[in-house]
């Protein structure tokens, strides 16, 4: 077995996809994780970007199902967590109304303050052991993902939700997503999807088109984007994950990739 069979069969992914089989199955399986934990819901973070588009479309979905079949009251409760202006906050709330959220089910946390004293307080600590230099801009990029974690799970444990992550197999073949020591989520309704995937589902699920299209970023810093970060486009990180055949010097830097970031796909270890 080649490294590319190992890889998909690990991640799940199938070379082509049923969408309507794919959005029902993904949707009972939220509801059965509701039903497990006896939790009173979901929560989704809003980012404006396919994915969470996605996944906040699977979760209301689901609430709404588990309400009608239930008779008891289930809510998806979206968050949108801008560091300060958000050029696409516009994006996010378009794509609450899509899928058909009520104004009670949804909130704005800003996160700029928060980030911004944490990083005077590193820097404060730096210069007491004589370094001098501000956080980094990855660092602090990454500070951004983290405390968006930290206010979701504040709102969650309070309300008896479940934090639904975005993850999806494109991105974790790359490691470029939220996993324990960026802050974890409860539950991944996408792992085994690739980016191509997912924005067919997206577009099925009632997506605005303009987000299902649009250009993937973490929004970590201002200009970033995930294939500008890993120089690897989505479309051959989709075709590698179907099995097919993509640029050699393509291929070894996607599995280069893979391999230094084992430890975000795999349990945390321990003796």
């Amino acid at each position: 077995m080649s490294l590319q069979q190992e890889i998909i069969a690990r991640l799940g992914v199938k070379p082509v996809i049923n969408v309507k089989e794919e959005i029902h199955k993904r949707v009972d399986f939220l509801k059965q994780c509701v039903l497990n934990a006896r939790m009173k819901g979901l929560l989704i973070a809003i980012s404006g970007g396919v994915d969470s588009a996605l996944v906040c479309a699977l979760c209301k979905k689901a609430t709404d199902e588990l309400t009608a079949e239930t008779g008891n009251a289930y809510r998806t409760i979206g968050v949108f967590q801008p560091y300060g202006e958000q050029e696409d906050i516009a994006d996010s709330y378009a794509v609450a109304e899509a899928v058909g959220f009520s104004k009670n089910d949804l909130m704005e946390t800003n996160i700029e303050e928060t980030v911004d004293e944490a990083a005077i307080e590193i820097e404060a600590a730096y210069r007491s052991i004589g370094i001098h230099q501000h956080v980094g801009r990855v660092a602090k990029g990454n500070m951004k993902a983290r405390t968006r974690m930290v206010v979701q799970y504040a709102i969650a444990f309070d309300q008896q939700l479940l934090v639904v992550g975005t993850d999806h197999a494109s991105e974790a073949i790359t490691g470029f997503y939220t996993k324990w020591g960026d802050g974890a989520v409860d539950i991944t309704p996408i792992s085994t999807l690739n980016k191509r995937q997912v924005r067919l589902l997206a577009a099925a699920m009632g997506v605005p088109d303009r987000v299902v299209h649009k250009v993937p970023t973490a929004g970590l810093w201002s200009g970033q984007t995930d294939e500008g970060e890993l120089g690897i486009t989505y479309e051959h990180n989709s075709d590698y994950l179907e099995g097919k055949e993509i640029p050699a010097d393509i291929q070894a830097k996607l599995e280069a990739q893979y391999a230094k970031t084992e430890h975000k796909r795999s349990p945390i270890p321990g003796i």
